[in-house]
């Protein structure tokens, strides 16, 4: 086989394409009827951001290859970069009539709860004169318009910015111009003096006016545009000959972020060929892409629109408010070090309050018998209470060590500030290894008491992050096993040392060792069926893309093993396909709350292995990022993850389905007056407990297994699983 072309297999597809598919998950959440409105439209708006991201990276880095001349193929379908580009275009188009039907529906709805986005074009008289005054007082003072020609160079238009594009006509013909849409402007402009309930957009209000900007030309064509730019960028080629401090370097690769080359196009209407033609010519782009958009080219305002309200109005526009529960009795919050030796802890977001762990930080930052906390961080919260205990603990003198991964995508400047921070107060701040993001989700607390030396662990699936927490589904396990503790000091170790070879004992720490293992998870699952005896199972990630992983899945389906994936995002394994993968169900879960646990069981029962991660099932997890996935061992923590599994495989509100021939379907509720909503199942589950376990005064665990049981079996009368 030449380099770089791989043989196809029918139970593969491309990456690109099923994140696409994953993406048209999330915008149809947009057209359910029983959502309230405002969270649809913030579905409009999480759709429109990830399309955003998609196109600065995926997109961005195909296009690259385009243009280096690479002719690497996709590792699943055998399909070059352009190839995958044109399918790319040709499927995204579609989507821009779907957002356009979503956007104008939910629209319609708000308007008759007295809120209204109204275009200029249909306003008149005083509403329009009114707008006028409000434009040449307010906006125009800060508008920057320019006409290019010779003299005049086709101006720099930053990554997403809002821009008006204009045809301008003067005695010696035709030219163009531009002008910027000013971002310190509020995007909501209201009519009736800010006292109704009717908006325009600050950009459309440029439009309508934009000829009282040019002056002496006349106006005979305007639309809105905005361009996006490739953010691909490469964080490790200059690290690799210099000797140059990393902070600094992303500090300037930040920059450069906003000047790389344009890989779309959005008009918010179609436009002439002559204006077209120039805009694609001058950004150097193709016709296919370019988009047209019936909702707005920026949908950030949409979180903002609270203030519109009143109070009663806007809460029937939105959810109920989510408020986590703290899982513990009220007696046990203050030592959570002392419960923790005592068994296991594991704690479910964001049903489950991050505070506790919060509190274990604090607590471990104060107690004398505390020599050091290490921490991995990926993404923290701008105003992080975790942060802030990482810095008392290093002004109590104790030893802190900040694993920090300044390439969090589009988080770097936090990043970045907190590193400063961190290293002002004494800290030891390490950026990880070049060649290799750290993601891992890691807390070593190192104590000595009595003169001897413990640990306390903390393995998580998601950020050290107390916003995301809110909104993310992760497990984090709180362990004073002394074995996850020697292999956790052993990789904070490796990781200071630069070493990636690293041998642990229980902990599956990538590139190194977490590949193989899973492999040879599933391998034995293989066996045991191959055998006669029932193999089975489980996978719960986001994505699932290493071709090495997903072909020893299909192996292990041919020889019978009973193979469930809960896939939120990309799957480039095609289930249920005659004597390939008959075997493999795979479902997706999208709803109110961002699918972000991984869960790997192999086998059945609280006889399975099971292991939290960090990490998915993707090559850039597997082989290029220091990843970390922890056992869980206690038998009444296995028995809530295999119940939590079990919770989400019999979802029929918030499940899709992936079929044979590639198709997503939402799965259907078998009894409509009982739905399963896995994600409300466990918000009830979460606040049941809760109150359960403050009622028991001599309750010492949250886990308690009795507890748990009785929990599991109130649930299944009351949802009848």
């Amino acid at each position: 086989m030449s380099e770089g072309i791989y043989e196809t297999a029918p139970y593969m597809q491309n990456r690109e394409l099923s994140w696409l598919k994953f993406n048209e998950r999330v915008l149809l959440e947009a057209n359910r009827t029983e959502m309230p409105l405002l969270e649809r439209l913030k579905f409009i708006s999480i759709f429109t951001s990830n399309l955003d991201e998609f196109f600065m990276i995926r997109v961005g880095s195909l296009a690259d290859s385009v243009l280096l001349g690479n002719k690497l193929s996709d590792n699943k379908t055998g399909m070059s970069a352009k190839e995958q580009l044109d399918e790319i275009y040709r499927v995204i188009a579609p989507l821009y009539v779907l957002v356009g039907h979503a956007y104008t529906s939910v629209m319609n709805g708000l308007s008759k709860h007295g809120f209204e986005l109204i275009k200029m074009k249909n306003l008149s008289g005083g509403d329009l004169k009114t707008l006028k005054n409000h434009f040449n007082h307010n906006v125009m003072p800060l508008l920057s318009p320019s006409i290019i020609d010779p003299k005049h160079p086709f101006p720099h238009i930053p990554n997403k910015q809002i821009h008006i594009a204009v045809t301008l006509e003067k005695k010696k013909g035709t030219t163009f111009g531009l002008i910027a849409v000013p971002t310190e402007l509020e995007r909501l402009i209201p009519l009736d003096g800010g006292k109704g309930s009717r908006f325009v957009l600050l950009e459309d209000l440029i439009l309508c006016f934009a000829d009282l900007a040019f002056g002496t030309y006349r106006v005979i064509e305007k639309c809105i545009l905005a361009v996006t730019r490739n953010a691909d960028f490469d964080t490790e080629e200059e690290l690799l000959d210099e000797d140059i401090d990393f902070r600094q370097h992303m500090k300037s690769l930040l920059k450069k972020r906003q000047r790389l080359a344009p890989v779309r196009l959005e008009l918010d209407d179609p436009v002439s060929p002559e204006l077209l033609d120039f805009l694609c010519a001058r950004l150097m782009i193709k016709p296919a892409q370019v988009y047209y958009s019936i909702a707005p080219l920026d949908m950030s305002y949409t979180y903002s629109l609270g203030r519109y309200f009143e109070k009663e109005a806007y809460e029937r526009l939105i959810w109920p408010a989510h408020l986590p529960v703290n899982p513990l009795p009220s007696c046990e919050r203050r030592n959570l070090m002392r419960l923790v030796k005592e068994k296991d802890l594991l704690f479910s977001f964001p049903f489950e309050s991050i505070t506790p762990f919060l509190s274990l930080i604090r607590h471990a930052s104060e107690d004398p018998s505390v020599m050091s906390i290490k921490i991995t961080v990926y993404r923290l919260d701008a105003q992080s209470k975790l942060a802030e205990s990482l810095i008392l603990a290093a002004e109590n003198g104790k030893e802190v060590v900040v694993l920090m991964e300044l390439r969090a995508r589009f988080d770097e400047s936090n990043n970045i500030e907190w590193a400063s921070r961190f290293e002002e107060a004494g800290c030891r701040v390490i950026y990880g290894l070049v060649g290799y993001k750290c993601h891992s989700k890691v807390c070593l607390i190192t104590l000595k008491e009595s003169g001897k030396v413990s640990y306390i662990t903390q393995v998580g699936t998601g950020n050290f992050n107390e916003k995301t927490a809110k909104l993310y589904t992760d497990l984090s396990l709180i362990t004073a096993n002394q074995e996850i503790g020697r292999d956790a000091a052993a990789f904070f170790n490796n990781m200071l040392l630069g070493n990636l070879e690293g041998e642990y004992n229980h902990l599956w720490v990538a590139p190194n060792s977490f590949k193989s293992n899973v492999i040879k998870s599933i391998e034995r699952q293989h066996q045991i069926a191959l055998s006669g005896q029932k193999g089975k199972i489980f996978i719960k990630c986001n994505s699932l893309t290493d071709r090495e992983i997903i072909e020893k899945l299909v192996e292990a389906s041919m020889s019978g093993v009973e193979i469930t994936m809960n896939i939120r995002g990309i799957c480039c394994l095609i289930p249920q396909l005659p004597a390939l993968t008959d075997n493999i169900k795979v479902f997706s879960i999208v709803g109110k709350f961002l699918e972000h646990t991984r869960i790997f069981c192999f086998g059945e029962g609280v006889d399975a292995d099971i292991y939290i991660s960090s990490g998915d099932f993707m090559t850039r997890n597997t082989e290029r990022r220091v990843e970390v996935a922890c056992p869980i061992s206690d038998v009444d923590l296995k028995e809530r993850v295999l119940w939590m599994l079990d919770v989400m495989l019999h979802d029929d509100t918030n499940a899709w389905d992936l079929y044979s021939d590639g198709r997503y379907i939402l799965r259907e509720s078998i009894d409509p007056k009982y739905p399963k909503s896995s994600q409300e199942i466990f918000t009830i589950e979460a606040k049941a407990k809760a109150e359960l376990v403050s009622n028991l005064a001599n309750s010492k665990i949250n886990n308690d297994f009795a507890l748990i049981k009785s929990i599991k079996q109130f649930f299944g009368r009351i949802f009848r699983m």
